[in-house]
């Protein structure tokens, strides 16, 4: 399982990170994608819905994990 951590500061979207990584991964590749910023978890969320990929959702504190398959 790969990971992408994009809480803290960033000097763009974290929307960014979670993108390249989608694009770089192979098919069948599990990623899980971590932020801090609801707006973008959810526009994420939005995206691989609209896609047909399937995704687990958790929540810890301010932090939302979102992991799926390519």
């Amino acid at each position: 399982m790969k990971t992408i951590n994009t809480c803290g500061p960033l000097p763009y979207s974290p929307l960014i990170p979670a993108v390249i990584a989608l694009c770089e991964a192979r098919p069948g590749e599990v990623l899980e994608i971590v932020m801090d910023n609801a707006g973008a978890f959810n526009d994420l969320k939005e995206y691989l819905a609209e896609q047909g990929i399937g995704f687990r959702e958790i929540y810890e504190g301010e932090r939302m994990t979102v992991q799926f398959t390519k």
